[in-house]
């Protein structure tokens, strides 16, 4: 198999543009970090979502920005060609543009290439202030898990006339300077006809086969995260040989757009 080459930005938009799927995993250490890159995972996500998966925290509320940087640093460490996404804990891009600044700064020094923040309406400035000052962003819009509790539980976002409004905030996080988006549990159709305007890459979570690429929580697709799975998850270990397997079938599934399947996977 030849080497691959580093992924960037440009390469990432490439896709998007040409249609090839991106893949995507949450990771959050080193020897995870060299297996997801070795089977081919385009994106490296150093979520937040570590603080359910290895703290055992209840939300992602609780994690704080050092720990972010720590596994950050950790993930890049053993990351050879992959694109590095690092998340903005919950607090550490809230109270100004300039918080966010110094967050970002604290996560792309820890060997990130881009930050990723959840998204509304009030958040634009920030986008756009980042991004300004060459901090490439991507912008979580759909359902943001940091603020579980005002959106009032697990819920499908974006359904009948609230469409309208994932449709403006895509627009405005775009327009702000977004290089990425990700959409988590939305209906597959506002996925597909969002993927098919923006001109930047669109990544789904429970947002239906028709966006740019696909990301799953490392531990969830295989299938050793405790209690029930959400609806968009598949257990990619179940019939592999090995973690490495399970992670290569990932990969191929999502690139030939057979992961996710929106009879089981989507809304």
């Amino acid at each position: 198999m030849p080497e691959r080459k580093p992924v960037t930005l440009h390469r990432l938009q490439d896709m998007h543009k040409s249609g090839e799927k991106i893949a995507m995993l949450t990771c959050y250490d080193a020897a995870f970090a060299s297996v997801l890159d070795e089977a081919g995972v385009d994106i490296l996500l150093v979520g937040d979502s570590l603080g359910t998966v290895l703290q055992a925290e209840a939300t992602t509320t609780p994690v704080r920005l050092d720990a972010m940087e720590y596994h950050t640093r950790c993930v890049a460490r053993g990351n050879q060609t992959a694109w590095l996404l690092g998340d903005l804990p919950f607090g550490s891009y809230h109270a100004s543009p300039e918080q966010a600044w110094h967050s970002s700064l604290a996560l792309m020094q820890a060997g990130a290439h881009m930050v990723k923040l959840e998204c509304g309406a009030w958040t634009a400035p920030t986008v756009r202030f980042l991004t300004e000052r060459g901090v490439p962003v991507c912008a979580h819009l759909g359902f943001t898990p940091q603020t579980v509790s005002a959106l009032g539980g697990y819920k499908v976002q974006g359904r009948g006339e609230a469409a309208a409004q994932v449709k403006a905030q895509a627009q405005a996080m775009v327009e702000a300077g977004a290089q990425m988006l990700l959409f988590e549990m939305i209906p597959a159709d506002l996925g597909r006809e969002i993927t098919a305007w923006s001109p930047v890459p669109v990544i789904g979570i429970g947002a239906g086969v028709g966006c740019s690429g696909q990301v799953l929580v490392l531990h969830d697709m295989l299938d050793i995260t405790p209690g029930r799975r959400p609806r968009f998850v598949k257990n990619f270990m179940q019939g592999a040989s090995s973690v490495q397997d399970a992670v290569r079938r990932y990969v191929a599934e999502v690139k030939a757009g057979t992961f996710p399947d929106e009879s089981l996977h989507a809304f």
